[in-house]
C-alpha cells in the first residue's frame, strides 16, 4: 500500500538529513500514528506521501516512495491530490475562501469535476463529519474543532484513499480532540482509509492506532510495530503508560480501561481535596475587574474578575472560543476593555501603552511566526534585550534549556514548528519578565522539551514571577500549575486549586487523575512517591 525503500532528504541549507535510509511498509487501511521528537523528521516522512517534500521544499532526495502503486516524486503533489488527503497542522493555512461550502467545492471545481458530482460528494462529507449546519458559515467564525474538521472534510471530497495528518489534535481542547480524532477512526473503519498522522500527545491517540512509527532523529534508525511495543521500547511515553513501565504492569496498558485492574493494587485512601493555599497578603500581580470585550457584536469575554498575585501559577483552561486568548490579550495590553478594567504591576491597561506594559510583562502568542523576524535566533534575542534597554548576556542557558544550541545561527521561520515555537519562548524569556503570558505554549514540543519547559517556569515562580498560561494540554498543568480558571463562553466557571478542579472534571482531569479519581495522584510521580 504504501513504500519506503531507502529514502534519503536533505532539506536546503542543512548539512545533515533529517530522513536517512528509511524503509518500511504500511499496509493498506492501517491507522498510522507518527511519533518522535521535536526535529525527528515527522513532518518530513508525511510530506514524501503527496510529493510536498521535494517538489515545495526543494532539497537533495534520493530512495523511492510507493503510494497505492503511485510515485509522489514523478506525479508531484496536484498528480497525488486526488489520492492522498492532507491536512496540514494548522487547517487556516490551507484554507483559500470564505465560507465552508465553497472551500468543500474547491478542489472539485480545480478538477473540472460535473457539476452533479460536485453537489453528491459535498453532501457526502458534510454528512460524513456532522458539519451540515456548517456548510454557510464563514470559516473565520469557527472553532478550532470546526475548522479541523472542515480541512478534513475539504480534502475528503476527492475521495482519496490515503488521509494524511500534521498533528491535528495540537490545538484543539479535550473535547474537540477526542471528536475529530473519533471522526478519523470512523472514517478508517467506515470507509477504509489509511490514516497516517503524527503528534506529540500521545495520551490523546495512541489507543486509536494499528500501528506505530517511531523516528528518533540523529540517523538512528526507526522503529516500526504495534503500539504496545513500539510505546514499551521507546524513551517517552504517555502518563499511564510510564505508570505502567514504572511499576511493571503487563500487558502495558494504554487505555483507562486496560489500566483499572492494576489500580486497585495501589492503596488510596479516598479522596482528599487540596484546599485552596493562596495568601492574599502576597502583592497582587494582575486584577482583573468585571471584564467585557466583543468581536463584531458577540461577546468573548462576559463580565470576568480575577485577581492574580505574585508568585502564582496560573492555567487558564476551556474549550477552542472561550475566550482565553483574549483574556491574555487584555493583560499584555493588546486589546481594550469595552468595559471593566485590566490592572497589571499597578498599570492600568486602558491608558497605559504595550510599550509600558512589555517592560514587565513577556506574551508568547500561539503563532510563533507572530514574533519572529530577525535573521538568526541569536539576533531575535539580542533584539529583545536591546529594545527593554538591558545589556547583553550570555544566551547560553536559556538556548540550551530549550534545546536552541545548535540552531542560534538558524533563520527562525525556517524551523520546524516546535523548534520555531521553542525560539519564540527564547524572544520574550531572555526579558526576564515579571509576568509571563504563555498561549499554548507546548504545541509541537516532545515529552522532553515539555519537561525542560516545566522545569524553566516552575524555577520562575520560585523567583517570584507571576506565569499564566492558556493551554489544552492537561498534563502539563497537572505537572505544574496550582491554579486552574475554567473560561466557558467568555466566563470564569471555575476558580481553584488544581488538584481540586482536576478531580472534579471528567475532561480536565490528567490520565493518572481519571484512573484513580484520587486528589493526591495527578502525575506519575504523585503515585510513585505514594508507594
Amino acid at each position: 500500500m504504501i513504500e519506503y525503500k531507502n529514502v534519503h532528504y536533505r532539506y536546503p541549507g542543512n548539512e545533515a538529513p533529517v530522513l536517512r535510509d528509511l524503509s518500511l511498509t504500511i499496509p493498506e487501511g492501517d491507522f498510522v500514528l507518527v511519533i518522535g521528537p521535536s526535529g525527528a523528521g515527522k513532518s518530513t516522512f508525511l510530506r514524501c506521501l503527496n510529493g510536498l517534500v521535494p517538489h515545495f521544499y526543494g532539497g537533495t532526495f534520493s530512495g523511492q516512495v510507493r503510494v497505492l502503486g503511485r510515485d509522489p516524486l514523478h506525479e508531484g503533489p496536484r498528480g497525488m491530490a486526488p489520492h492522498v488527503g492532507f491536512v496540514f497542522q494548522n487547517p487556516e493555512d490551507q484554507f483559500v475562501v470564505e465560507t465552508v461550502e465553497d472551500e468543500l467545492a474547491f478542489a472539485l471545481e480545480n478538477y473540472n469535476l460535473p457539476q452533479a458530482t460536485m453537489r453528491k460528494r459535498i453532501e457526502e462529507v458534510l454528512d460524513q463529519l456532522n458539519i451540515a449546519h456548517l456548510r454557510q458559515r464563514r470559516i473565520s467564525t469557527l472553532s478550532g474543532g470546526e475548522q479541523q474538521r472542515v480541512a478534513i472534510a475539504a480534502v475528503l471530497t476527492l475521495q482519496p484513499q490515503v488521509l494524511v495528518l500534521d498533528e491535528p489534535t495540537s490545538q484543539l481542547d479535550p473535547q474537540a480532540a477526542e471528536e475529530v480524532l473519533d471522526t478519523l477512526l470512523k472514517l478508517n473503519h467506515d470507509l477504509g482509509l489509511s490514516i497516517i498522522l503524527s503528534e506529540h500527545r500521545l495520551e490523546r491517540v495512541v489507543q486509536y492506532a494499528d500501528h506505530v512509527l517511531y523516528l528518533p532523529g540523529d540517523g538512528q534508525p526507526p522503529l516500526f510495530g504495534s503500539p504496545a511495543e513500539v510505546m514499551a521500547r521507546v524513551p517517552f511515553t504517555p502518563p499511564l503508560v510510564t505508570l505502567g513501565k514504572a511499576l511493571g504492569w503487563e500487558p502495558l496498558p494504554l487505555t483507562i480501561k486496560e489500566a483499572r485492574r492494576f489500580a486497585k493494587r495501589v492503596p488510596s485512601s479516598g479522596v482528599r481535596v487540596q484546599p485552596d493555599t493562596r495568601n492574599p497578603k502576597l502583592e497582587t500581580s494582575i486584577e482583573v475587574q468585571d471584564l467585557w470585550f466583543s468581536y463584531n457584536g458577540h461577546d468573548a469575554l462576559r463580565g470576568v474578575n480575577l485577581t492574580i498575585r505574585a508568585g502564582e501559577f496560573v492555567a487558564v483552561m476551556g474549550r477552542n472560543g472561550s475566550g482565553k486568548t483574549t483574556l491574555l490579550k487584555h493583560i499584555v495590553g493588546l486589546l481594550k476593555p469595552r468595559q471593566g478594567r485590566v490592572a497589571v504591576i499597578g498599570h492600568d491597561t486602558r491608558h497605559a501603552s504595550v510599550t509600558e506594559i512589555i517592560t514587565h510583562v513577556g506574551y508568547v502568542p500561539q503563532n510563533p511566526n507572530a514574533l519572529l523576524f530577525a535573521d538568526t535566533i541569536r539576533e531575535e534575542l539580542d533584539f529583545t534585550r536591546r529594545n527593554h534597554h538591558l545589556p547583553p548576556t550570555d544566551y547560553t542557558p536559556l538556548l540550551h534549556l530549550l534545546g536552541l544550541e545548535r540552531h542560534a545561527e538558524r533563520y527562525p521561520r525556517d524551523l520546524s514548528v516546535g523548534e520555531k515555537q521553542r525560539a519564540a519562548l527564547a524572544s520574550i524569556l531572555v526579558a526576564d519578565p515579571q509576568v509571563i503570558l504563555l498561549d499554548e505554549p507546548t504545541r509541537g514540543l516532545d515529552y522532553q522539551q515539555k519537561e525542560a519547559l516545566t522545569a524553566f517556569l516552575q524555577k520562575q515562580k520560585r523567583a517570584g514571577r507571576t506565569v499564566v498560561m492558556a493551554t489544552h494540554d492537561v498534563e502539563l498543568v497537572a505537572s505544574c500549575a496550582d491554579r486552574v480558571i475554567i473560561l466557558g463562553e467568555g466566563q470564569v466557571v471555575v476558580d481553584g486549586p488544581v488538584r481540586q478542579v482536576m478531580t472534579d472534571s471528567q475532561v480536565f482531569a490528567s490520565q493518572v487523575n481519571k484512573l484513580f479519581r484520587d486528589a493526591r495522584f495527578l502525575t506519575v510521580e504523585d503515585v510513585l512517591r505514594q508507594l
